[in-house]
């Protein structure tokens, strides 16, 4: 889910905290990729022209797998090394959050077999709509499966591609990779990566080159000097504005929540002004939730359940050419000219590696201006010791 709202708080407080670039951009960087959120947009986003998911001769669906096959394709092509994390066990906390999803899920599936119904009896425009409105419940029944992950994972492994599995949250292993500089950047979809201190965050990466959408690069010490707040008052702002971990306080909106954190500094004073100052015994403005684990949403974010980065070693591997055509072609109906193609563009993108940025070979330090200054006049004086004077007769 993310969280609700942040996104338009930071483009409204700290526009310059955000950068919007074509992906060219980010040649010769690592980025570690969520891979779970990935897959689950492949499987929403990459259908048959009449809105359902790819599949091959068997039935089998095969979206998933067209997706990391070819935007990681994109990205090689553009000199991006891509390595992607997937999610471990989710925390105990996220439990009540995925049982509203499973909750909207069922809803989703239980309305796109009644439409499916009135679509047998309609006719015309009527139908197109009933088709239209089908789609676009079909889409909210998707989950990705463990086998999809796995078949992912293989691909990857054939494409020379590394992947981490994380213990717990994908985006929080994307932030720890790329907070001990194994990658540039944490890319995902989802904002509450910012909470994890990713130096950066990369935005619409893995979108199809098709949308033109450019990928928004957001700095998170931007983000953080912008706003005048401190990881921990940011994490508060981000569970007052609604996590996957816990329940927010009714009646509090993303301006309101903003308003608070700046004013009182944390949920704790916030809960202390709300029970002193704002609620009473006749009325009740915001209303906050009986059971609200915050401090251990708190927690999560800030002190994450993820492998050390320094203990992960991340190696591009030339691909497995006889292997891919044998999986994705012989196993899974993709066009063999077409992915033979593909592995030409791996073979000729992982090949030698990709070639540095000029910001990786330079560093330019300021001197500071009271060195120089000393040395100036440490110069002079020298140069007037060594002068002759010569008297005039």
């Amino acid at each position: 889910m993310g969280i609700k709202g942040l996104n338009a708080i930071i483009s409204d407080k700290v526009p310059t905290a955000i950068r919007k670039a074509d992906i060219k951009t980010f040649f010769g960087r690592k980025v570690a990729i969520d891979a779970s959120m990935s897959l689950y947009q492949f499987l929403i986003a990459v259908r048959q022209q009449d809105g359902q998911q790819l599949t091959n001769e068997m039935g089998e669906t095969t979206s998933h797998l067209m997706g990391i096959f070819y935007r990681t394709l994109r990205m090689i092509d553009n000199g991006i090394k891509p390595c992607y994390v997937f999610d471990g066990k989710p925390p105990d906390l996220k439990g009540g959050e995925l049982a509203k999803r499973l909750e909207k899920r069922n809803d989703a599936i239980t309305k796109a077999e009644e439409l499916k119904l009135k679509k047998g009896e309609a006719e015309g425009e009527i139908e197109e709509d009933l088709r239209q409105q089908i789609s676009k419940f079909e889409r909210r029944t998707v989950k990705v499966t463990r086998e999809q992950n796995e078949e992912a994972k293989h691909l990857l492994d054939l494409m020379g591609i590394p992947y981490v599995n994380a213990p717990c949250e994908a985006e929080a292993q994307c932030a720890e990779l790329a907070k001990c500089g194994k990658v540039y950047a944490a890319a995902s979809e989802d904002m509450d990566t910012l909470c994890y201190k990713t130096p950066f965050l990369l935005r619409h990466l893995t979108f199809s080159e098709a949308k033109k959408e450019p990928i928004h690069e957001i700095n998170t010490d931007l983000v953080l000097k912008g706003l005048d707040m401190t990881l921990e008052q940011f994490v508060d702002l981000c569970i007052l504005l609604g996590c996957d971990y816990c329940d927010t306080i009714r009646g509090i909106g993303p301006v309101t929540a903003f308003k608070l954190i700046k004013e009182h500094g944390s949920i704790e004073n916030v809960v202390e002004y709300i029970n002193t100052s704002v609620n009473t015994k006749e009325k009740k403005k915001w209303i906050i939730p009986e059971i609200w684990p915050y401090q251990e949403a708190r927690r999560l974010f800030l002190a994450p359940d993820v492998v050390d980065g320094n203990d992960i070693t991340l190696k591009w591997n030339p691909p497995k050419e006889a292997e891919l055509i044998k999986f994705l072609c012989e196993e899974k109906g993709f066009a063999e000219d077409r992915v033979r193609s593909g592995i030409k563009r791996l073979q000729k993108g992982l090949k030698t590696g990709v070639q540095g940025r000029l910001d990786g070979f330079f560093k330019v330090v300021a001197k500071p201006q009271q060195q120089s200054k000393d040395n100036s006049t440490a110069a002079r004086k020298n140069t007037s010791k060594g002068k002759v004077t010569k008297k005039r007769k």
